[in-house]
């Protein structure tokens, strides 16, 4: 069905005017819901308050949870190489992202069962989730090549973004309302239930919204010089060009720049929000005022990030991205000055600002200077560039935070650690000087171009992205 001129043009500015970019865009609805709810406001609480609530082990509650999440991200980031690499001989991308979305979707329904103590089910459904959400982020990135040109990409990943603030500003919304407001439900205050019933809807909520993408969108395009092959040939072959692949980073010298760039900045951006939560509670800012915060970030990064969209599409990708690492930089330095409330709300509203804009700028850039055939194995990569930048910014924060408190600052101890966090944006902006868009592109296109050569295949059909379905 054709949409209303007025309509497609509004769309077409945010990069959602074919049928297969929104139905894409709606699996960042989808998980982002479970990030906001499971990863920031809602489980990490439940998990020290009720699974660990009778925990008497060497490490605190706090480490235990930490260590559960490294060792999520790891494996996430250990598998989604292989992984990627074999997708791109086997046509199961989307099958994939609908194999790992199930697995996160049961371990966050089976949380519905974990009740006072029951630390081990929690750790088990803890881990399987986020293994599910990061690994299908994987198949959800490498898509994005396929269904938007070059052209389109930045107003692409940044809609997807936005979309994905939106659904985390609602499902959020609800959850804060059914648990810090139980009584308005007929729950007692000292129930688990609301926040039980809770993880029940993140978990509806996810597999709901992940059809969308499954039903409309297309299986993208194997390797040129391929066709879809057994499983076993594309297992070894996936792994041999990920030997291959590693190497040819050097060709593709640009992406490769970006990746290490990405790597720090993007761990300083995981950093802030990691432990803004933390620092607050610190800081001794109210829990009403953290949790309305977090909203507040969603609310803010939805017209934002659209505009960064945008911006990025006047003044060039790698500019735009400059700014919003410019903004946290400022972050950090207010962030050491942070006194009240109000501080920290207005820090909030700064980090949703940028937060989406910068990121989905950089899945987009990446995207624009990677050949489009090879997505799987190149978005393996990112993945792992992508897991591992959250484990290093924490650990320098406790790091400085504890040399602070060794040299007498006990009350504030936590200050010169989020200035340090200043570094990895600075350290990753110098980095990203060094990137030539341009170049990086054109050398994707050329491959592109080469492949197509060599097995006489017309590109027309991915350079010029259909316009049907509208």
């Amino acid at each position: 069905m054709k949409l209303p001129d007025g309509m497609y043009s509004l769309l077409k500015t945010l990069g959602l005017h074919r049928r297969e970019l929104r139905a894409w865009a709606m699996y960042e609805w989808a998980i982002t819901g479970f990030y906001a709810v499971m990863l920031v406001a809602l489980f990490p609480i439940y998990f020290e308050s009720v699974a660990a609530a009778n925990y008497d082990g060497a490490l605190t509650a706090t480490q235990l949870y930490a260590l559960l999440t490294t060792v999520a991200l790891s494996t996430a980031a250990f598998i989604s190489p292989i992984l990627g690499a074999i997708t791109d001989y086997i046509a199961v991308k989307k099958r994939l992202l609908a194999t790992f979305a199930s697995l996160g979707v049961v371990a966050v329904a089976g949380m519905y069962f974990i009740h006072e103590g029951d630390l081990v089910l929690a750790s088990i459904l803890f881990i399987a989730a986020n293994i599910g959400a990061n690994t299908s982020r994987l198949f959800y990135d490498a898509i994005l090549p396929h269904i938007a040109s070059e052209e389109e990409m930045d107003r692409v990943s940044t809609a997807g973004w936005a979309v994905g603030y939106m659904g985390a500003t609602i499902i959020l919304v609800l959850v804060l309302i059914l648990v810090l407001q139980p009584e308005w439900f007929g729950f007692a205050e000292d129930s688990t239930l609301p926040a039980r019933l809770s993880f029940l809807g993140v978990a509806l909520w996810w597999g709901s919204f992940t059809i969308p993408l499954l039903r409309v969108v297309d299986e993208p395009p194997l390797k040129i010089e391929e066709t879809d092959l057994p499983v076993g040939k594309a297992v070894r072959l996936g792994l041999q060009d990920l030997k291959r692949t590693f190497e040819r980073l050097r060709t593709y010298r640009n992406a490769f720049i970006f990746l290490v760039a990405f790597f720090i900045y993007n761990d300083g951006i995981g950093t802030i929000i990691r432990m803004a939560a933390a620092y607050g509670s610190e800081l001794g800012i109210e829990e009403w005022v953290i949790m309305g915060s977090v909203v507040l970030v969603q609310v803010v990064a939805i017209p934002f990030t659209f505009l960064f969209g945008y911006l990025a599409g006047k003044i060039g990708t790698k500019p735009a991205i400059f700014i919003g690492l410019f903004v946290y930089m400022g972050i950090s330095v207010l962030g050491f000055f942070m006194t009240h409330a109000l501080h920290f709300a207005a820090l909030a509203f700064l980090v949703g600002m940028v937060q989406g804009g910068t990121q989905a700028l950089s899945r987009g850039l990446f995207a624009s200077m990677i050949p489009r055939f090879e997505s799987g194995q190149f978005f393996g990569f990112y993945a792992v560039f992508e897991r591992f930048s959250g484990i290093f910014g924490p650990a320098v924060f406790a790091a400085v935070g504890l040399a602070a408190g060794a040299m007498g600052m006990d009350a504030e101890s936590s200050r010169p650690a989020i200035l340090a966090v200043i570094l990895f944006f600075i350290i990753g902006a110098v980095l990203l000087t060094y990137v030539d868009v341009d170049e990086g592109r054109q050398v994707a296109r050329d491959a592109e171009r080469k492949l197509a050569e060599k097995a006489d295949i017309d590109l027309s059909e991915l350079d010029q992205p259909p316009v049907v379905g509208e």
